[in-house]
């Protein structure tokens, strides 16, 4: 009896450190069974730490990990046939990357960190054997791809369908929806990345974005200071995206 009781001083800390952590909405639906949470916690490598700029992953290189974001925030990109960068997407604490390499031996992206940040990894042929053992982290991954799929159908709809000022305000409205999932601010925030990137991944002129910024601030719909942003129409940003604001961009 007193061993079990040692053991579960022992685990409850552990428990109780997932929920508390940024990745929760990967973790907590294996938290139900403390030896289910044990076993992913024995193949995570945590903790990696990244300056801004460094590279977590590049493209072409041979696929072993997928990376959750604990703290900081990364960018994504691709190299083009011209040699052009092009940023594909944005990710911040509790959001995975690398699903999209999964289906074959190469890394399809390169990740960089937006500034100083953690990470934890997850060896793909470990996470693989896992999700074999526990059905709960199986459905979890097939639920992160599908959302890794329609994030990049929505991607397509908003590079190809919308003007400059319905992809900003579809991006802001993404970021805002993305704090609040992680009990932030939706309406107060700091954007993780420069115009110059928000400009690429937007398909837009880096004076475009500006000037967008510019007009939605003297609508008195955003306040923007540098990378500081308040919303103070969420309504008017909902409606600058008309029909694409109930698809629900998540990228």
């Amino acid at each position: 009896m007193a061993q079990a009781i040692r053991l579960h001083q022992v685990k409850s800390p552990l428990k109780a450190s997932c929920q508390q952590c940024s990745l929760s909405n990967l973790c907590l639906p294996l938290a139900v069974e403390d030896n289910d949470l044990e076993r992913l916690e024995d193949i995570v490598q945590q903790g990696r730490i990244f300056n801004r700029g460094e590279h977590i992953f590049d493209q072409s290189t041979p696929f072993r990990s997928c990376f959750a974001v604990k703290s900081g925030s990364v960018k994504t990109s691709i190299i083009t046939e011209g040699g052009e960068e092009q940023v594909t997407g944005f990710f911040m604490p509790g959001e995975l990357i690398g699903l999209d390499s999964m289906s074959g031996e190469h890394y399809a992206c390169t990740a960089k960190a937006l500034e100083r940040t953690s990470v934890c990894e997850f060896p793909v042929e470990k996470l693989e054997d896992l999700t074999g053992k526990i059905p709960g982290l199986q459905h979890h991954m097939y639920h992160l791809m599908s959302q890794e799929i329609q994030n990049s159908h929505q991607l397509t709809m908003l590079l190809s369908k919308n003007t400059a000022e319905e992809r900003i305000a579809a991006l802001l409205l993404s970021l805002s929806s993305r704090f609040q999932r992680r009990r932030m601010s939706g309406t107060n925030f700091s954007l993780p990345m420069p115009r110059n990137d928000i400009a690429n991944f937007l398909g837009l002129a880096v004076e475009t974005v500006s000037r967008v910024f510019t007009r939605f601030q003297n609508q008195g719909i955003i306040k923007a200071r540098g990378r500081e942003v308040e919303l103070l129409d969420v309504e008017a940003l909902q409606m600058v995206t008309r029909d694409f604001s109930r698809q629900g961009c998540q990228q």
